[in-house]
């Protein structure tokens, strides 16, 4: 009887050191990512842009080092808002030579409540976004979109990308925007309303981890939609790989979301050139 309960007892060390170990992993990637952002060397600013309604949009905006004009993207956040990860993402693309802006789409929709980090929890974060107007959304994004594209160091060539939620609202917006190069989303779904596909004038490129269902049973029926209305949409999936693994690529060391990652990023430079 003692030895099983000195069994049980040591399992339970493991476990609970391995979740530790996990962890303090993720924290120290957190601060690890907090720390790349303060030592960026390039050009970071807050935007505020006014809504109908009086409130402001906060946007990240961050400017690459280079001589000429530059083709702009924006980054839309996962539902968990814009956090330093994504943050993190707009500056390592805009070290690649990009113009980048990212809105921090929940900014002054709750009183009180300047910007993502304001808020006292992610899932306070989330439920926010989740009430958000999505013609709201689409409004805050032709501003973002207006003023990024009107920069004297743009090029006036803009395309969008997102992850999760901000995939989705990707693959809306270029439902919406008929001026926008490309649209690139990951691991998001299309509108449900299929019929609204027919409004997209540019490419869409998608991507997808392989053990996603949830998002990845709904790509053939936007397949079909797509090919109907003869627009491109060209999908690209990562075996082994999950939900969120551009983030959680960053995070792991090896593994198959580490991978994706990686593959990932090289497939968006080669998309966006």
């Amino acid at each position: 009887m003692m030895k099983k309960l000195s069994f049980i007892i040591l399992i339970g060390f493991l476990v609970f050191g391995c979740k530790q170990e996990k962890k303090n992993t993720v924290m120290a990637q957190q601060e690890e990512t907090a720390d790349q952002l303060s030592a960026s060397v390039r050009h970071h600013e807050w935007v505020s842009l006014e809504r109908e309604d009086g409130s402001v949009l906060k946007a990240f905006l961050v400017f690459p080092e280079r001589k000429d004009n530059a083709d702009a993207v924006i980054v839309i956040h996962e539902n968990r808002g814009l956090n330093d990860w994504a943050r993190s993402f707009a500056d390592s693309l805009a070290a690649q030579g990009f113009l980048v802006i990212a809105p921090d789409l929940i900014s002054n929709t709750v009183e009180g409540v300047e910007r993502t980090t304001d808020f006292e929890n992610s899932d306070k974060a989330r439920e926010a976004l989740y009430n958000l107007d999505p013609d709201g959304v689409t409004r805050d994004l032709d501003r973002v979109f207006q003023h990024v594209r009107g920069l004297p160091s743009s090029t006036g060539t803009v395309s969008v990308m997102g992850f999760c939620w901000g995939g989705s609202q990707t693959f809306r917006y270029a439902t919406n925007n008929k001026e926008l190069e490309r649209a690139l989303v990951f691991y998001g779904t299309a509108p449900e309303d299929k019929s609204v596909l027919q409004t997209i004038q540019c490419p869409v490129y998608g991507f997808y981890g392989g053990d996603d269902n949830r998002v990845n049973a709904t790509i053939p029926e936007t397949k079909e939609a797509m090919e109907k209305y003869g627009k491109v949409y060209e999908t690209v999936i990562y075996e082994g790989a999950g939900h969120a693994f551009m983030r959680r690529g960053a995070e792991e060391t090896s593994g198959p979301n580490k991978e994706a990652h990686v593959a990932a990023w090289k497939s968006l430079l080669e998309k966006l050139q």
